[in-house]
């Protein structure tokens, strides 16, 4: 019981860092000067997967691998099935008036070019780099994009950006800043050393590979930040923030944390992802097909189906 209650305080106090970590680095940014649209590209996107960032890490240092991937992989299987499937089961996602197209398909591509070197069998530094450079493409795509964008629409454009972020408070004095940052860079590795030491433990006494643990109870824990911003876009109709969340986060888990997790070693690939769990994550995005290509809203009928789909995909992990 010890460690299961270590786990989930490990959990929460990853997710509490982590957010602390994105509100001082936001206001530090915009105090120094630094455009809302930079930040918005680079520093939340960077800061909302810092968790799964640390636990990769973490995993590594302490000789287990399998969580660090399956946290990606399961966290990638789980914004799709379980993150956009509840929120619809309470409001439907009115996915027909966004226009997600091209990141959808930088999405498809990312996930293809993961797959193709997981089947080399470990994740290289070298690896990593190819990752890496093409989420550097991707950002690159994203800023000039966004710049078009602001030229179009001028001062509104700025007003915009600061209403998407939650955590921006210009006026933020630089002492509240300094508390968010400490907090932030304290309790990350804290959290992730805590969670991975324990959920560790658990894989061993009840006999479930460290793989498995990964691609469940760490993926579904690190995926309750995202689940949360989806529940509230639901509820306030705003499907675009909804599936732009999950694409966004899908895109960062698989280019960057794997990406940067191979500074610290190689990480082979279990023989089990490359037969089946790589599989269910790029069905579980091929899915998104006819919400993204063919106009179709999360209705509360979609959202069960997705929701089953994932409760079925962890009972035959489990079993």
């Amino acid at each position: 019981m010890t460690t299961w209650l270590l786990s989930g305080l490990g959990l929460l106090i990853l997710l509490l860092a982590g957010d602390a970590l994105v509100r001082g680095a936001v206001n530090l940014s915009l105090r120094l000067g630094v455009p809302a649209l930079i930040v918005s590209l680079t520093i939340v996107a960077f800061g909302t997967s810092a968790p799964e960032l640390l636990i990769a890490i973490s995993a590594l240092k302490e000789n287990a691998p399998g969580i660090a991937l399956g946290n990606v992989v399961g966290s990638n299987t789980a914004n799709i099935l379980l993150v956009l499937g509840l929120p619809a089961l309470l409001a439907t996602l009115h996915t027909s008036e966004c226009n997600s197209r091209r990141n959808y398909v930088f999405m498809l591509m990312a996930t293809v070019l993961f797959i193709g070197l997981a089947f080399l069998g470990t994740f290289t530094f070298f690896s990593g780099l190819i990752l890496l450079a093409a989420l550097g493409l991707v950002l690159l795509n994203a800023f000039r994009e966004a710049k078009a964008h602001r030229k179009a629409c001028g001062e509104a454009c700025v007003d915009e950006e600061l209403e998407g972020l939650e955590e921006a408070d210009p006026d933020m004095p630089y002492w509240k800043v300094s508390v968010y940052l400490i907090l932030g860079l304290i309790g990350l590795p804290m959290g992730a050393h805590l969670l991975v030491d324990n959920a560790t433990i658990i894989a061993r006494t009840y006999g479930v590979s460290e793989t498995v643990i990964g691609l469940t109870l760490i993926a579904v824990g690190t995926s309750l930040p995202e689940l949360a911003t989806t529940v509230m876009a639901a509820l306030r109709r705003q499907a675009d923030v909804a599936l732009g969340n999950v694409i966004g986060s899908n895109m960062f888990n698989l280019l960057a944390i794997i990406g940067i997790a191979t500074w610290f070693g190689r990480i082979p690939v279990d023989p089990e992802f490359l037969q089946f769990d790589l599989w269910v994550m790029l069905g579980a995005s091929l899915l998104l097909i006819p919400f993204v290509f063919l106009k179709r809203d999360i209705s509360r009928v979609w959202g069960l189906v997705l929701t089953f789909l994932y409760v079925l995909y962890v009972i035959v992990l489990l079993v």
